[in-house]
């Protein structure tokens, strides 16, 4: 074999050695799960209206669920911080008896990465009197801070106190 026709060879053999390594390189890089895409902001504002949800439930256990086991409750109607999940559910035993209905006012979501977000506003419950049936509103701001844990947003923060000028 002439010297030209060897070094031809050569180049073939390294060219095709570089497309199966790239071929296999990109098979390997995208045959494994691929990582959750980060939530949109509309995907975290709506995390309100599934613990909203939980609240028409009437059922503290399924509010407290919502909340991650070592998650922080500044609540609203309550001087007691709750950083448990007994005491978070403490607290919703007694707010539920006011059948609390949410709704957000203003929201500002602000997506950390793919695991964390913290979505931040005002808000308004309108409560009925367990015993006259008498209904009011209470104003309020709030933030929950959100973390995935295992799969399942969690909230771990969530602060919530009555509008100091209302």
């Amino acid at each position: 074999m002439t010297r030209p026709s060897l070094a031809k060879r050569a180049a073939i053999v390294t060219a095709t050695a570089v497309v199966a390594l790239g071929t296999i390189g990109t098979v390997a890089a995208t045959a494994g799960p691929r990582p959750a895409a980060k939530p949109t902001e509309r995907q975290i504002a709506g995390l309100f209206d599934t613990w909203n949800k939980a609240l028409q439930t009437g059922d503290p256990e399924k509010v407290a669920d919502l909340y991650a086991k070592n998650a922080v409750l500044l609540p609203t109607v309550s001087n007691k911080v709750r950083t448990d999940h007994a005491e978070i559910v403490d607290y919703f035993e007694h707010f539920l008896q006011n059948k609390p209905v949410g709704k957000k006012i203003e929201t500002i979501v602000d997506v950390l990465d793919r695991n964390s977000a913290i979505d931040t506003g005002l808000y308004e419950f309108t409560l009925t009197d367990p015993r006259t049936g008498q209904k009011s509103t209470v104003e309020a701001r709030y933030s929950y801070t959100y973390e995935k844990i295992d799969g399942t947003w969690k909230i771990v923060n969530h602060h919530s106190s009555k509008m100091p000028e209302g």
